[in-house]
């Protein structure tokens, strides 16, 4: 029989691997919001504390000191890319059709030169799809679009397209290991690690993710600041693993022929690595040039 002194000592084993396991999920839970908001990093060695700002709506944003500087990190290598899917969700329940849909305004997050006129939100269908191609430096890239999945998130993004919202923007932000990614739409994305990322439309967009979504090879879903609603411009396109929480409205799939296109990328590599550690700008830049909407 155990005594209470060996009790002790595999209790606090078992917490210490607890409290290991619930960092490296709140990492993860953080790696997408931080291409698109500030997260705070605090160093507690009693010198240094600094609030990062990475991008998005920027509400909770500030700056006690410069960002540290990436150069010196080390740059994170490619890990085996899945070849199988990722399985799209569906609802449990359908959605009204037709629904209303809520675009705020959100004077922190900055368009630059790019200014479109938000969405009608009036009845706005939640069923049938769309097909958006991303013309790029790097190849075309096909997605699909599902408004039964995100009808609100569907209507913003075909909508910012035919604006020409995202023709000659950059794909600021590449995930290779944990998180094989790649992070677009921020209007003022210049090719700065340090920088990208802050960029939006000037309105938000409603969250629409819901219990049970998973994130793996061939997901489209959208980047927030990891506050409710703060969904802008910035999506993620998913061509390998990605272990993420269900707080990221997934609205569509990537084609074959996307995916093609996304494994290169990744496999050229990140050139200067992010704030994270993990994620960085593409070695080769990834400039939308045209995007063409189809239903």
């Amino acid at each position: 029989m155990a005594t209470n002194q060996q009790r002790r000592e595999a209790a606090k084993r078992k917490l210490e691997r607890q409290l290991v396991r619930r960092a490296e999920r709140a990492k993860r839970r953080k790696i997408v919001g931080a291409g698109v908001v500030g997260g705070v990093v605090l160093i507690v060695a009693g010198v240094v504390v600094w609030v990062v700002n990475s991008g998005g709506s920027s509400s909770d944003t500030a700056a006690a000191s410069p960002p540290p500087s990436s150069s010196s990190a080390p740059v994170p290598s490619l890990t085996n890319i899945p070849t199988q899917r990722t399985a799209m969700p569906t609802r449990p329940k359908a959605l009204p059709n037709p629904t209303t849909c809520t675009y705020a305004a959100d004077a922190q997050s900055p368009t630059g030169a790019k200014k479109p006129t938000v969405p009608d939100g009036k009845n706005v269908p939640s069923t049938g799809k769309v097909t958006l191609t991303f013309k790029s430096t790097a190849g075309d890239i096909p997605v699909t679009l599902d408004r039964a999945l995100a009808p609100c998130t569907v209507q913003s993004m075909v909508s910012l397209a035919q604006q020409g919202f995202y023709t000659d923007t950059i794909c600021h932000r590449l995930g290779v290991t944990d998180l094989q990614m790649l992070q677009c739409g921020d209007p003022n994305a210049k090719g700065n690690v340090q920088t990208d990322g802050q960029g939006g439309p000037g309105f938000t967009v409603p969250d629409e993710y819901f219990t049970g979504e998973k994130y793996g090879r061939g997901i489209l879903a959208m980047a927030n600041t990891g506050q409710p609603n703060t969904g802008g411009s910035q999506f993620f396109m998913v061509y390998g693993t990605a272990d993420l929480p269900a707080t990221y409205t997934i609205f569509g799939s990537i084609s074959d022929e996307g995916l093609k296109v996304l494994d290169q990328i990744a496999k050229t590599g990140i050139g200067a690595v992010g704030q994270d550690g993990a994620t960085g700008e593409p070695k080769n830049p990834v400039k939308f040039t045209a995007v063409t909407v189809s239903a």
